[in-house]
């Protein structure tokens, strides 16, 4: 694997913008490439169709990791391995699987290592995920519990909840992850995340009325 490919993640924003005005990113009739096109060229060794990728979810990738690692340098360090872990295992990965999910497994694994090697404890940090996602989104009644107007109280509240309670609710409506995407980063089954979810929205509520009404 090149230099380039490995120093991807790090690239900024307005060098990415150079590289698609000089063509460097393929389409098809006139069309970008999708991910299932652009995980079949890298596999084939297309370094460009993987640095792709890259610019597509660095973002996503780095806040997945920054909410398990709770600390910046670390979510760097680990979204980017996350790239090249991925990058060296697309050998295993499944044809037309959806590549988002997997990848966010690899980068929030690699997060939790570096947080379970420093020794760290620290509450699970949700603001950058809070502050990027998308809360608009949100269904009622959940929608109701993100507005803006009680980002504070609600911050409070998840930061008393256990672990696994507010990751599953900060994947959902924070990182705005879909239920497939938050069962694999999360490592859990798909209806797992629905059930778990729930309690852990129920809890939550019990929160905020204790401590906002």
């Amino acid at each position: 694997m090149g230099d380039e490919l490995a120093a991807a993640a790090l690239i900024p924003p307005a060098r990415w913008n150079e590289r698609r005005r000089s063509g460097v990113v393929r389409t098809v009739v006139g069309r970008p490439l999708d991910d299932t096109e652009l995980v079949a060229r890298a596999a084939r060794g297309d370094e460009d169709a993987y640095v792709e990728l890259v610019r597509m979810y660095q973002g996503i990738a780095f806040r997945t990791a920054y909410l398990f690692s709770g600390n910046a340098e670390d979510a760097q360090e680990a979204a980017q391995d996350g790239f090249i872990k991925a990058y060296r295992a697309l050998g295993r990965f499944r044809v037309g699987a959806p590549f988002r999910p997997w990848l966010l497994r690899i980068v929030s694994n690699e997060a939790r290592n570096r947080r379970r090697s420093a020794g760290r404890r620290e509450a699970l940090t949700l603001r950058v995920a809070a502050d990027a996602g998308s809360v608009d989104a949100a269904p009622s009644p959940e929608g109701a519990l993100l507005s803006a107007e009680r980002r504070t109280e609600l911050l409070a509240a998840l930061g008393r909840l256990r672990r696994e309670d507010a990751e599953v609710i900060a994947c959902r409506y924070f990182l705005d992850l879909s239920e497939e995407e938050t069962a694999a980063t999360l490592g859990w089954k798909r209806g797992t995340v629905k059930s778990r979810l729930s309690r852990a929205l129920d809890r939550l509520r019990a929160e905020l009325e204790v401590h906002v009404a």
